[in-house]
Parts: C-alpha cells; sequence; structure tokens
C-alpha cells in the first residue's frame, strides 16, 4: 500500500510545533509586557510605542529567512541552518527573562537572526520530501497538515503564559518559550535520520550572483540606508524603526527584481508568478497580524473577560485568572480612550486595574472591594489557533473531496478566496463596534471567536498554500532563496500591521479602522482574481 506522507513529516510537525510554542508565547504577551507599569515588571511604553515596537520586531523576523534560506542553500544546508536558528531563538527568549533594556533588545536580536535560520529551512525540508514522486501528490495536504502543528503549539502556548505569568511572572513565562524552543530542538535531532537525505546543498550556477557579491550589493547597502534612515533628523513615516525598516528593505526587493529580469526564459514565468502572489500576500499579513496589536486591545479593554463562576475554581487553581478589584476611585491613570496616563513619558505607577469595569453597564458592575476574576488578555490568542486546529481536517478533507471530484481549485485560485473571506472578518469586527456603541459598552467575547474564526478559514486557504507554491514553482536551486521571498513578503505585511495599529487611538470610531483593513484585503482580492488566469496557465505548465 503506497504512503501518503513521509514519515520525516511526523518529527518536523513536532519540531515546528514546539518552536511556534516558543514564539507565540512570546509574542501573545508583548504588547501586554511592553504597556504594564514598570512596578509591575513591565516597560511602562504607552500603546503607540508598543505597537511600533511589536511590528518592526515582527517585520525583521520574517525579514531574516532571506539570509537565512540564502546561506542554506549555498554554505550550511538546511539541518545546521535550522539548528544554529533553535539555538539562537531558545537563547532569545530566556534572554528576556533577565531585567534591562540591553538584555531586551539583544535578546529580540537573538530571536530575529534565529527565526531567520528556521523558519524558511523547516519549511523548505519539508518540500524537499515531497519531491519524491510517491507523496508528490499529497504536497498540499502535508502543508496544511505541517501548518496544523504550528497552530497546536500557538494554541497550548498561551495557557502557559497566563499561568506563568500570574504565579511567578513575566520573565518566567519568557523562560517558559526558551524552553519549549529547546524541545523542538531535541525532536528535531531525534528524526533526523528521515530527512538528512533530501539535505541537500545545491550547486552554484553560472548565473547565480556569487555570495559575496549579494553581501556587497544587497545586505551592506540594506544595513548602511537602515542606519542613514534611522539616525536621518525626523521621520517620513512616522518612527525611526519604521523609516530604517522601509530603507533596509529596498536592496532586498530589488534582489528579487533582479533574480526576475536575469532569470532564464524557463524560469522567468513561474517567478513572475511567485512574486506577484508574494506582493499580495502583503495586505494579508497586514491585517491577520495585527492580533497581537489591535485585537489584543479589543480584547483587553472592549471585551467582557468576566469567568463564569462554574468556572472560576478551576481557572484560579491553574492560575488562568486576573484578579480585578473594584474601586470606584481609581479611574485616573486612564483617559477615556483607555491610554495611560504617565509621569515623565513612563507608566510608573500599578496599572488601573478598574478601568477594566469602566464600560461595563452599571447592573453589572460589582460592589466597592469586591474582586472579580477574568480571563487573561493573551489567552484570546489561542482562538485563531484553535481553530486553525478544529478547521484544517475540514479545509483538506473539503479539498480532497474535490479533487476526486475532478473540481479541487488551484493553489492560486485559493489564495483569492483565501483574501476574499478575509476581508468578511473585518467586518464582523465593524459589527462588534457598533454593537458595543463603539466602546462604549463592553461585547461578548463571542465576536473575537467569530472574527478569528473567519479569518481562519481564509488563512488555511491563503498561508500553507503560498508555501506550497515556492515550493511548487521556485526553481530547484534557489526554493531556500524564494522561500525567503515569501518571509520577506510576511515581513512587510507584520510592519505594516504595525503601522495601522498605531493608527487605533487616532480613530474616534473604531469601526473605520476596521473598514480601511476591510479595504486593503479587497484591494489585494481583486488584483488577484484579475491575475487568476494568467497564473493557473503557469501553474499548469510547471507542475
Amino acid at each position: 500500500m503506497q504512503k501518503k506522507h513521509p514519515r520525516g513529516l511526523n518529527f518536523l510537525f513536532f519540531s515546528e510545533m514546539w518552536e511556534r510554542f516558543g514564539y507565540y508565547l512570546m509574542i501573545g504577551i508583548f504588547q501586554l509586557y511592553l504597556t504594564e507599569s514598570i512596578d509591575k515588571g513591565g516597560m511602562g511604553m504607552d500603546r503607540k510605542e508598543a505597537a511600533d515596537i511589536y511590528g518592526t520586531f515582527i517585520a525583521f523576523v520574517f525579514l531574516t529567512p532571506f539570509l537565512g534560506g540564502l546561506l542554506a542553500d549555498r554554505i550550511l544546508g538546511y539541518k545546521n541552518s535550522i539548528l544554529i536558528g533553535g539555538v539562537l531563538m531558545g537563547l532569545g527568549y530566556l534572554g528576556l527573562a533577565l531585567p534591562g533594556m540591553t538584555s531586551f533588545y539583544i535578546s529580540l536580536f537573538l530571536i530575529i537572526i534565529g527565526n531567520g535560520f528556521f523558519k524558511p529551512n523547516i519549511s523548505t525540508l519539508l518540500g524537499n520530501l515531497y519531491n519524491n514522486p510517491e507523496f508528490k501528490d499529497n504536497k498540499d495536504a502535508g502543508y496544511n497538515i505541517f501548518y496544523m502543528g504550528i497552530n497546536i503549539g500557538a494554541c497550548v502556548c498561551n495557557l502557559f503564559a497566563a499561568y506563568m505569568r500570574n504565579r511567578y511572572g513575566w520573565g518566567y513565562a519568557f523562560a517558559t518559550a526558551g524552553i519549549g524552543m529547546f524541545i523542538g530542538i531535541a525532536t528535531f535531532l531525534i528524526g533526523l535520520r528521515h530527512y538528512r537525505h533530501v539535505d541537500i546543498i545545491k550547486a552554484v550556477q553560472p548565473e547565480d550572483m556569487p555570495l559575496a557579491k549579494i553581501m556587497a550589493q544587497v545586505f551592506l547597502p540594506a544595513i548602511i540606508v537602515g542606519a542613514g534612515a534611522w539616525f536621518f533628523p525626523g521621520n517620513i513615516f512616522g518612527s525611526d524603526s519604521t523609516d530604517a525598516f522601509i530603507f533596509a528593505t529596498i536592496p532586498v526587493i530589488i534582489f528579487y527584481i533582479g533574480l526576475y529580469v536575469k532569470a532564464s526564459v524557463e524560469d522567468k514565468r513561474p517567478l513572475a508568478a511567485l512574486l506577484s502572489i508574494m506582493a499580495v500576500s502583503v495586505m494579508f499579513w497586514a491585517v491577520f497580524k495585527q492580533n497581537g496589536t489591535a485585537l489584543t486591545t479589543w480584547a483587553q479593554f472592549y471585551t467582557d473577560r468576566e469567568i463564569p463562576a462554574a468556572v472560576q475554581p478551576t481557572a484560579r487553581t491553574l492560575y488562568l485568572a486576573e484578579t480585578m478589584p473594584f474601586k470606584t476611585d481609581s479611574v485616573t491613570l486612564f483617559n477615556d480612550k483607555f491610554q495611560m496616563v504617565k509621569e515623565n513619558g513612563k507608566a510608573l505607577k500599578t496599572l488601573d486595574k478598574p478601568v477594566y469595569f469602566r464600560n461595563l453597564p452599571d447592573d453589572k458592575k460589582p460592589v466597592e472591594g469586591e474582586t472579580t476574576y477574568l480571563f487573561n488578555t493573551e489567552l484570546f490568542q489561542s482562538i485563531n489557533p484553535f481553530w486553525v486546529i478544529v478547521l484544517t481536517p475540514v479545509v483538506v478533507g473539503f479539498f480532497a473531496f474535490l479533487n476526486r471530484q475532478k473540481k479541487e481549485p488551484s493553489t492560486a485560485t485559493k489564495i483569492a478566496l483565501g483574501l476574499i473571506i478575509s476581508s468578511l472578518s473585518t467586518l464582523v469586527m465593524v459589527a462588534a463596534v457598533y454593537v458595543g456603541s463603539n466602546g462604549s459598552i463592553k461585547v461578548s467575547p463571542l465576536w473575537l471567536v467569530s472574527c478569528y474564526g473567519v479569518i481562519t478559514i481564509g488563512e488555511l486557504f491563503l498561508s500553507p498554500m503560498g508555501l506550497s507554491l515556492v515550493s511548487k514553482l521556485s526553481p530547484k536551486r534557489i526554493t531556500a532563496v524564494m522561500m525567503g521571498g515569501w518571509f520577506l513578503a510576511t515581513s512587510l505585511g507584520n510592519k505594516l500591521s504595525g503601522i495601522l495599529a498605531t493608527l487605533w487611538d487616532g480613530y474616534e470610531n473604531k469601526a473605520n479602522f476596521f473598514l480601511v483593513n476591510c479595504c486593503l484585503l479587497g484591494a489585494a482580492a481583486i488584483g488577484t482574481l484579475f491575475m487568476l488566469k494568467w497564473l493557473n496557465g503557469i501553474l499548469k505548465e510547471h507542475l
């Protein structure tokens, strides 16, 4: 009986699951940590500053896969790159447990570089396993299964984050992320025999740009231009970090355009298709990655997080309950936009916990001195990966059914549908804003559950399909480099998500914030639909 999937999928699945456990644990509490007051162990930043740092960090996290993919293709191989990346990320998470801004930024740097080595190469290694004719027809399903592993880690990690920070503090929560990463490395090493044979360093072709030349023409200019934008007086795009990131990406984007310009006739059309899909995917990530910023703010201040009485004993025993004492005279640390009032630019005092009750109806407010138990805000970050776990078998089964009927849409068509479906999720939040009278009344958590449910369907149509498309259409000698290009598009979207999130407080009507997101996704969907015939033609030629 023919096997549907290679044995190595199991080990890569769990390696990626643990790696994502660490990453999403860290990212789930990142904005909360940055905006927590200093006396509670946080950074005491305002929401705009935190969103800028968040967006810049997740942007650079997905920019470095370009370098990691290149070095894996030319020098290190995939195995070594994955191991180097995993160790650096594990050390970075552990470093966040240390106090001080120096250790904070060094840790972020380690995570950024580590992800660059790990992320594109484990996806490429998986794709190489499916290049075997025995498994080739199941590549899309393999990536969907792999993607479910990512989300199992992302789902359970927030339970650990809530427990560790409630019970022990922020530092222990970050250290838990590091432990998860090292478990992932151990899992990868145990399964090495199942994918060592596809860890092949490709021979450099005459048309390939030498590595030294790439460093000189891409990375050195990126560093120089990015540094210049950082230190240039004033801002062009709102902050030094945003200016630095946008200008630093220009040489990298030019490199990818150069790959197309210099490509052989055989490679030109598939490269054009890949670059086009990468361009439209930017808008998806710009909206999707607001789960850690705008949607976290919505969960924190605009969502009813009170734990039902029947669940309270369990939640308190597991330290998953945030305590909230009610006081009628302690609402001065937040203004009417739920922004902290600061002293000398920092939130030095204890966070004004009773601000949670400000937009509760009077008949739901507790009596003076009574303690309310709330679900930690980061637990809402588990909704999206939970939906992925639940819906992945449904989506995979649905496409398998269509495949048997000879009606399965192409990978490019799935991506277009993903953008359309994702745009509908923003309209769910528009409805939530109106139900909550623009934030004056807390709304049910079911609005966030519904929003995440809709965008998860779009995500399953788009994200694993994008990975699969890169593996299918990339010239074999630069597969990891093109996988890095997919993550470059993710990086640009991540940074745009941070820029959009910094505008949250500027929207008096929060519905308009979500309508802007809807327009961005709608424009990307329309662009993809216009290209669909051309994209499908290229897929037929090269599969």
